[in-house]
């Protein structure tokens, strides 16, 4: 009797793109003054411009997409957009885990869909819309929620026509992808100024609390080197002393007032001792918290 496996040999097809996680899917419809200060993440993003025009910035570089282009951000890279304050753009983001070697070639690349892939990409949509429960407009809600009443294979029908067009893109080549239309640096620039302000203005927010570096860089989705070092340039001081700071001239203005104690000072700002919260004081202003206070009544 013939051996069945040597009749018919398996054959295992080869996967150059195999999608294995969606990690968010977007349709925004953002207004012409829309900013995002940036983020980056260790996985792959595509921002597609269906409607007007968008800024975006990727590590050093800025760009500026026009209806039909679609860019990649590559894991690990650094990334904001933001509408031009004249046209109100639709957007669609789809972010992805795809670690097959074959993605190197969307490194940097920018790419003019043409009326195949726009057909492709109609049908991802249309797929996430059918698996998946709004809201799609949401940049900080990144969970997916599945529906109950999904079709059966929507998910599936999702990552095919995701795999679908990576390959069309790369079959296409260098012929779509362009790099054009590049800004200058400034781009990059006020996406970090806005970065760092909002991060001021997050320590502004918790001055009564304890923050650690930890719940700072992972507000705004920064690895820990990635926030020091962008702030340090921008503001000439680390994240902590500057949060620091900020808690001394708020003692200041409450030793001012003269309703607190020190101990109740010392304890609104999350100090754990007033010992501690009086060396960081004189440390800050070379004066201690009742030699301050001294100045303060010496000028009434």
């Amino acid at each position: 009797m013939t051996n069945p496996d040597r009749s018919f040999p398996r054959t295992k097809l080869k996967e150059p793109f195999a999608v294995k996680q969606l990690v968010s899917f977007h349709y925004f419809e953002f207004s012409k003054d829309f900013a995002f200060e940036g983020e980056k993440h260790d996985f792959w993003e595509f921002v597609y411009v269906d409607k007007g025009e968008l800024e975006v910035f990727a590590d050093t570089e800025g760009y500026r997409l026009k209806q039909g282009d679609m860019i990649f951000h590559k894991p690990n890279e650094f990334h904001g957009v933001w509408a031009n304050k004249t046209v109100a753009p639709n957007v669609i983001i789809l972010s992805f885990v795809c670690r097959s070697e074959e993605m190197a070639y969307f490194e940097n690349k920018i790419f003019t869909l043409d009326d195949e892939q726009k057909g492709i990409l109609a049908q991802i949509m249309k797929s996430g819309f059918a698996a998946f429960l709004p809201p799609f407009d949401d940049p900080r809600n990144h969970t997916l929620r599945r529906k109950t009443d999904a079709p059966v294979g929507a998910e599936q029908l999702l990552k095919l026509h995701l795999e679908m067009l990576l390959i069309r893109l790369r079959d296409a080549g260098d012929l779509l992808a362009r790099q054009e239309q590049r800004l200058s640096a400034s781009i990059k620039r006020k996406s970090e100024d806005d970065l760092v302000q909002r991060m001021c203005e997050y320590m502004e927010q918790h001055l009564y609390a304890d923050l650690r570096l930890e719940d700072i860089y992972k507000q705004f989705n920064l690895s820990k080197s990635h926030a020091l070092t962008l702030f340090k340039e921008h503001r000439g001081i680390s994240i902590m002393k500057h949060y620091r700071r900020l808690k001394i001239e708020q003692a200041k203005s409450l030793i001012r007032a003269q309703r607190h104690t020190f101990t109740e000072i010392a304890d609104k700002l999350g100090y754990g001792s007033v010992h501690s919260f009086s060396r960081h004081f004189k440390s800050d202003t070379d004066m201690s918290p009742s030699e301050y206070l001294k100045t303060v009544i010496a000028k009434v």
